[in-house]
């Protein structure tokens, strides 16, 4: 018997583009790595308003490196991101509430969906620029990921039971506690060290951390499923 996996979290958003970036490679890596990879959906308006922090695209030099950014790490990692056209109203205006209480509650009732819904909510809104807020929506990313249309539906309607929101604020707090300002936030529990770790471009010190090895952010066990 091998030692046990390593846990690690991984606190996101699907607003986040930087965060789809990281579950991706994660999700290649989980079972490479001696590993136990924990999804948690968070909402990154509360990690924001408890740190201070303001949106980086808010400044306008921010915004535009943003955008040049995401488009140039998604060829990279080989993630189909496309900007929404109206990234701000997008952003700003709708958000990602709904969405993020939907996940919570797939965690919590089908937490072997988790990474399939949570990625086509991601294709909607950041590569083919579609809504991601609107009850036909979520459906429609929870049915593509295999859910039956009757048992998304259902969960739909839980959304915003006490339970639910409840969930998503302790989810959102405990990231919070470890001290976030934005996301993705990796967190890694190594024996009787936790590590912290912001962004999707910590994956070389993360596997540094782990002993484990770094084959670039498309190794060739995950090429296949791709």
């Amino acid at each position: 018997m091998g030692p046990l996996p390593r846990t690690l979290e991984l606190f996101y958003d699907v607003l986040s583009p930087y965060s789809w970036l990281a579950f991706e490679v994660l999700c290649r890596y989980k079972n490479i790595w001696n590993v136990s990879l924990q999804l948690r959906p968070t909402l990154i308006a509360g990690i924001m308003k408890d740190s201070g922090n303001q949106p980086p695209a808010l400044l306008p030099r921010k915004a535009l490196y943003l955008k040049n950014d995401v488009r140039r790490l998604g060829r990279y990692l080989q993630v189909p991101i496309h900007l929404p056209k109206d990234f701000f109203f997008v952003i700003f205006e709708k958000g990602s509430l709904t969405a993020m209480r939907f996940l919570t509650i797939v965690k919590l009732e089908h937490p072997e969906l988790l990474e399939k819904v949570s990625r086509e909510l991601w294709m909607r809104v950041w590569s083919r620029d579609e809504d991601i807020t609107e009850p036909q929506s979520i459906l429609a990313a929870a049915e593509k990921a295999g859910m039956s249309t009757g048992r998304a539906r259902e969960l739909l309607e839980r959304v915003s039971t006490p339970q639910v929101k409840n969930q998503l604020k302790e989810t959102t707090d405990a990231a919070c506690k470890y001290g976030a300002f934005g996301l993705p936030v990796t967190v890694a529990h190594l024996d009787d060290e936790t590590y912290m770790l912001f962004g999707s471009d910590r994956m070389e010190l993360l596997a540094h951390l782990l002993g484990e090895k770094w084959m670039g952010p498309v190794p060739p066990a995950a090429t296949a499923r791709l």
